[in-house]
């Protein structure tokens, strides 16, 4: 493939070849790996605008620091695709996010280069503190650096760890890559300069000096002196936040000046303790469509370099489209609905809500914790908060679900997208756990839908439950039942029966429905759709039990705790005596493919149900 490559991209295997350039270098070296990013992605799809921002970004950390030996951390991956291609990684782009090709986020077995995992955001300052820390402990000389993302402080760790590595006084480099914020002008050539200047020795020097001299003087001087130096920092420089927090800041300075952020970098390097660089970016940078329209850019499928047009995706309505449509129409009739996501909006289904309703609408940022208490706070207060929330961020609002919701009996929805496995994003975003770690929570009601239709049924239920409630559903659309506005509610904790057959049952929880339909009619199997994971409809359990052989239970959760796991509970309990075979999700993360692909790996399609089934009863 290097054959093919522009010059100097052609000969980056690794981060030393990038330093073996010349700095005059570096800018063509930046166009080269921007065309090539936007050449594969415009194939292969894969998230862009985020990373068209880095590619200097990128250039410069790995030219200024001894990576690996110097730990370069990212928050989430999105932003890390340039830092992939220098990484030895370039003829492997194309494969990003298939079966079998390299990951979208960053991956601790895939490449000493990705120094720390990463999915979720607001996790790369305390990765990294750890870092930093563990270098002091063991006399190692190491520059460590965090990468995040303007939109990862929205979340609450993230400040959790720039606190105590203020307090711990560790070297640390933080690098704010801002990308939202346009470049004003006063983030031009002056305030390049100054950055330069203020990260210099020089001015080091001076500050250490200041505070020598303020050390001397008696406390009122000592404190007016302070006071002074401080409203005059504030007024010229906007990071009085992160030196309040005891970080060294700079910035902010042109995220696309390979120059200004060469030079920083390395002023920076010589000064120790916590530091605070803020580096401005633009999403998309270099390709009109994506600046233009960066969140259509974020995560994309393949499309024309020419045009910017997106390939035209599968028609059939999304289950997050299902919740975002029943969202507005019951929010028209109850004025105490309000909606809240935890900035997953978009994702959520949620844009026309937002537009129709933006005063009953709360996108938190990246705070999942914060946005299950506010909605406790909301339903104290008289409202019906309707939280969505994607299964995989809600792990990481555990305590709230059950300190703030559960054990005060708030009434209070969990609409839980992206249930299952969910594809290309891979192991860190499948929603995996849910029913296991929902299961044990006191007083909840948790439902799992078979199509599109039960689905918008089931969140009226559950909206009009007196409590707590949980209804959860794949990513992407489903087998095309058509929605019914005025459905009736279910009635709680009932199951259903599809087909009656013989010798076999099947309980199927969710929407591998469709996969176990053509197992029980080929083999005149009886299907069940259990519709509710709790309460567990334990009758019809018992009944099944009864009159079968074998009961096979169907989830896209881990079998481990999950809905199988509650038929085994509810069966010892009545103490019936029947064989159960529990399909669900291995215990093991499952790597990034097509959904499709992943189900037939985990043998959760028809061919791998009815193999599973057939040798179970064959082994007895």
């Amino acid at each position: 493939m290097s054959a093919s490559l522009p010059p100097l991209l052609a000969g980056i295997d690794s981060p030393a070849d990038l330093r073996a350039l010349a700095p005059a270098q570096l800018p063509r070296l930046a166009d080269e790996v921007r065309r090539f990013l936007l050449a594969t992605i415009a194939r292969s799809g894969g998230h862009l605008a985020a990373g068209l921002g880095t590619v200097e970004l990128a250039i410069a950390l790995h030219y200024v620091l001894d990576t690996p030996t110097d730990p370069l951390i990212w928050d989430t991956g999105h932003q890390a695709y340039p830092h992939k291609i220098l990484t030895g990684r370039r003829d492997r782009l194309e494969s990003i996010r298939r079966q079998g090709g390299i990951s979208g986020f960053l991956c601790r077995t895939e490449s000493e280069y990705d120094t720390f995992g990463a999915g979720h955001a607001s996790t790369a300052i305390s990765a990294a503190l750890g870092f930093a820390v563990a270098a002091s402990r063991l006399s190692e000389s190491r520059e460590v650096v965090a990468v995040v993302g303007d939109g990862a402080l929205s979340g609450g760790q993230a400040y959790e760890a720039l606190n105590n590595a203020g307090s711990l006084d560790a070297d640390l480099l933080v690098v704010l890559n801002d990308n939202e914020m346009s470049i004003e002008p006063s983030v031009g050539g002056i305030a390049n300069y100054l950055a330069r200047v203020l990260s210099g020795r020089a001015y080091s020097t001076v500050r250490e000096g200041s505070r020598a001299v303020l050390s001397t003087l008696p406390p009122p001087f000592k404190h007016l002196a302070k006071r002074s130096e401080e409203h005059l920092k504030g007024m010229l420089m906007p990071g009085t936040l992160f030196e309040e927090l005891g970080f060294y800041y700079i910035g902010p300075i042109d995220g696309h000046d390979l120059d200004v952020l060469t030079a920083t970098l390395r002023n920076m390097r010589k000064i120790r303790g916590p530091r605070f660089l803020h580096v401005v970016t633009r999403k998309g940078h270099g390709f009109a469509p994506a600046t233009q329209n960066p969140l259509a850019f974020h995560g994309v499928s393949a499309f024309s370099l020419e045009t910017g047009k997106v390939e035209a995706k599968p028609a059939g309505r999304t289950y997050s489209q299902v919740f975002g449509d029943w969202l507005c129409d019951t929010a028209q009739t109850d004025p105490t609905l309000v909606a809240i996501t935890p900035a997953m909006g978009a994702g959520s289904g949620m844009q026309g809500f937002a537009a129709r309703f933006p005063d009953r609408y709360f996108d938190v940022g990246i705070a999942e914790p914060h946005a299950l208490t506010f909605a406790g706070g909301l339903a104290c207060a008289g409202c019906k908060p309707v939280v969505a929330i994607y299964s995989t961020f809600l792990q990481r609002a555990y305590d709230q679900l059950i300190h703030d919701l559960s054990l005060q009996k708030l009434d209070v929805l969990l609409a839980i997208d992206r249930a299952g496995l969910v594809g290309a994003d891979g192991a860190t975003h499948a929603g995996a756990y849910d029913l296991t770690f929902l299961r044990c929570v006191p007083d909840i009601l948790i439902m799992a839908p078979t199509d599109e239709r039960e689905c918008r049924q089931m969140l009226s239920t559950a909206y009009r439950h007196p409590g707590l409630a949980a209804v959860r559903y794949p990513r992407g659309s489903g087998p095309g039942a058509e929605p019914q506005a005025e459905d009736k509610d279910l009635e709680i904790g009932r199951g259903l029966v599809v087909q009656e057959g013989a010798e076999c049952a099947l309980l199927v929880f969710g929407t591998l429905l469709a996969e176990a339909r053509p197992v029980a009619e080929e083999l005149g199997y009886t299907l069940v759709n259990m519709r509710f994971v709790k309460p567990l409809d334990t009758e019809l359990v018992a009944r099944m039990a009864g009159s079968h052989r074998l009961l096979v239970t169907l989830e896209d959760n881990v079998i481990a705790g999950g809905a199988g796991a509650a038929v085994n509970e509810s069966l010892a309990s009545a103490c019936l005596s029947v064989a159960v075979l529990n399909l669900g999700l291995p215990d093991r993360p499952i790597d990034h493919a097509t959904q499709a692909e992943q189900y037939e790996e985990c043998g959760l399609d028809s061919a791998g149900i009815k193999q599973a089934i057939l040798q179970r009863i064959n082994d007895k």
